[in-house]
């Protein structure tokens, strides 16, 4: 027979201590288990919810191609060749170009 990891009365300590604000890793270093372990175990019982990721970019940032576009808008030139110039770069340019 396996032996158990969490005890019941352990698995209601987590549960009740996690659903009462206390943070997963001070869970884990009350009980001397992995910071992992007890998410994985808050999982199985349904109640651990993961935090939500945050965005890679700022959403009213506009992106390199949404800039090269803008661009290709207000340049007497070809600007094939800017993919690989920086946002700021780009930015700095659209900002000379309509200065004039």
């Amino acid at each position: 027979m396996k032996a158990q990891n969490y005890t019941a009365e352990l698995t209601a300590q987590i549960i009740d201590d996690y659903q009462s604000g206390v943070a997963v890793e001070d869970i884990a270093a009350q009980i001397s288990k992995s910071v992992r372990s007890v998410r994985s175990k808050l999982v199985r019982e349904g109640v651990y919810v993961a935090k939500p990721k945050q965005a890679s970019r700022k959403s009213d940032e506009p992106t390199k191609k949404e800039l090269i576009n803008h661009l290709e808008g207000i340049a007497p030139f070809a600007v094939d060749g800017f993919m690989g110039a920086t946002k700021e770069a780009i930015n700095e340019l659209i900002k000379h170009l309509e200065a004039q």
